[in-house]
């Protein structure tokens, strides 16, 4: 008796997992769960390469208003007293070096993000497709922000050192901090600069993905046009 509950119960949990993916395959037009697994796959992985590409490049961060890296809010508004009493020189050499630090970080973290989109489950494929806009985006984020981190930091830290103005700036925004006038994170110049480089790298996969979306047609991927061209 037992065994036959065993058995039917098996039988049961079989035949729920068939009739999810095949909800799952006809929700996306009749596509089989492959072809979404890999047409995801194609989209991720492109809508990564190009974001790295466009970023991990000279000016990809500076010449970008989208994600150009300026000072922090209470600092930037200390800079414009300080331009104003003719150190303009000094903030925008630090302005323009944390950019720069940042477009020598991102080009590191194409592998991570690549292997991201290898490793997927179903689950995260699930979840990208029947979620919103930002769905790849927000994928990306929780599965690399904190190994990118640790990886871009250092690079981070050594392009700012050679400007001279680390220390003085994090011993300044240390006290602003201090008083509240800044985020704990924006104390440390090189925290404070990966982290906006991590913003800056989601914002653009996240710029690459409503273009996919939005014209699946032009998605370079045939399996990708077919999934994205289905949810549409």
């Amino acid at each position: 008796m037992q065994r036959r509950h065993l058995l039917q119960t098996s039988t049961l949990g079989a035949l729920l997992c068939a009739t999810w993916q095949q909800a799952w395959a006809l929700s996306l037009g009749d596509l089989s769960s492959a072809d979404a697994s890999s047409g995801l796959k194609a989209a991720l992985s492109q809508g990564a390469q190009a974001a790295v590409s466009l970023l991990g490049r000279n000016d990809g961060f500076l010449g970008n208003p989208k994600v150009r890296i300026g000072l922090p809010g209470y600092l930037e508004d200390a800079a414009k007293v300080m331009k104003s009493l003719g150190q303009g020189k000094r903030i925008d050499e630090l302005v323009v070096s944390i950019n720069r630090a940042a477009e020598a970080a991102v080009p590191m973290g194409q592998d991570l993000l690549v292997g991201a989109v290898q490793s997927m489950t179903v689950t995260d494929a699930k979840n990208i497709l029947t979620g919103g806009d930002n769905s790849v985006t927000a994928f990306f984020a929780d599965k690399t922000r904190a190994p990118l981190g640790q990886r871009f930091l250092p690079v981070v830290n050594e392009a700012t050192e050679k400007v001279g103005l680390t220390q003085k700036y994090n011993a300044f925004a240390g006290k602003a901090a201090s008083f509240g006038l800044l985020k704990p994170e924006e104390a440390n110049l090189a925290q404070y600069v990966t982290g906006k480089t991590l913003d800056g790298l989601y914002t653009m996969i996240g710029e690459e993905e409503r273009r996919i979306r939005q014209n699946p047609a032009g998605a370079g991927s045939a399996i990708a046009r077919k999934v994205f061209g289905a949810l549409k």
